[in-house]
């Protein structure tokens, strides 16, 4: 008996058609309007450069003015990536409950910062109770598949994201470690895409993301480790070599990121989360490396640097 829903690889199907559809009738007989210049690596780059350092220069104001403030930066960022998760898995019918997913990450962001490691993990259970519950009071149809869906923005982004909030806290430093979180992670991106475009020839995984190679790999830990060997010493005082562990883990969980990343977009059959970020995608494009360094950053400098 066929069912009355599309199956996802039927929805999947259906976008790509139509994406071929719209390719081919540009290159027909009608006038195609040019596409925006990119680079090797298949992006705008004078947007994406601008969006970049915009970025850069909202992030480290958010450090210098106060902690609270750098809080609210990451809330926004956290609250547009459930939204834009949450739209793309409704691309292939699952339904992800909006406020409990909303609140609760809001709430692991707070819980974190102000209550620790153990009230992130219980603000994590309460939002995935918050999301069955509200779910299943919508009824039960395809109920299964729709608190998945939640449980899964609830973890990604919004669990790891707390562990930005963690690393905020810490009394005396806070601001600082976020420092050098952000600007290793950044310099694995850097790295990579600047290794990639130049000497870039042997796929890392050609059917998740063609672009990305093994020597922009290679340039993402040398980054990496560089940076990283200079900012904990000079930022936090630890000892230089510790930056080498850290950053080459660090790449190694930035380029996992991103796989991870294309993988859910592959999986999707979307390019991109949205395009409210020029030359980057969406908020959850700029967000991929970021989540996983988070909680490694986290438990690496616990250790290398550890609280007084």
């Amino acid at each position: 008996m066929t069912s009355p829903h599309p199956t996802r690889r039927a929805l999947r199907e259906s976008r790509a058609d139509g994406s071929t559809a719209v390719a081919d009738d540009l290159s027909g007989g009608g006038a195609a309007r040019r596409p925006a210049k990119s680079s090797r690596a298949g992006r705008n780059l004078p947007a994406a450069i601008a969006v970049g350092v915009t970025l850069g220069a909202l992030i480290v104001l958010a450090l210098a003015l106060a902690k609270v403030t750098f809080l609210i930066l990451v809330a926004l960022a956290v609250a547009a990536g459930v939204w834009e998760l949450r739209r793309a898995l409704a691309q292939v019918a699952i339904h992800v409950p909006l406020v409990p997913s909303l609140v609760g990450s809001l709430s692991m962001l707070g819980s974190a910062y102000f209550g620790g490691g153990q009230a992130l993990a219980l603000t994590l259970g309460l939002t995935c109770v918050g999301i069955l519950l509200w779910r299943v009071a919508d009824g039960v149809a395809d109920a299964m598949r729709d608190i998945a869906g939640g449980m899964f923005v609830a973890l990604y982004p919004s669990f790891l994201a707390g562990f930005a909030a963690l690393l905020l806290a810490a009394p005396d430093d806070g601001a600082k470690r976020v420092f050098v979180f952000i600007l290793v992670t950044v310099l694995s991106d850097i790295g990579g895409y600047l290794f990639g475009v130049l000497w870039g020839r042997h796929p890392m995984a050609p059917s998740v993301s063609p672009k990305k190679s093994w020597e922009g790999f290679t340039g993402s830990v040398l980054a990496c480790m560089v940076g990283a060997s200079l900012a904990i010493p000079l930022a936090l005082g630890g000892p230089w070599w510790s930056g080498l562990i850290l950053g080459a883990l660090v790449a190694v969980g930035a380029t996992v990121g991103d796989l991870t990343e294309s993988t859910i977009k592959r999986d999707l059959g979307i390019k991109d989360m949205s395009t409210i970020l020029p030359g980057h995608g969406g908020v959850m494009d700029r967000l991929d490396s970021l989540l996983i360094t988070a909680p490694l950053t986290w438990a690496l400098l616990s250790v290398f640097v550890p609280l007084a």
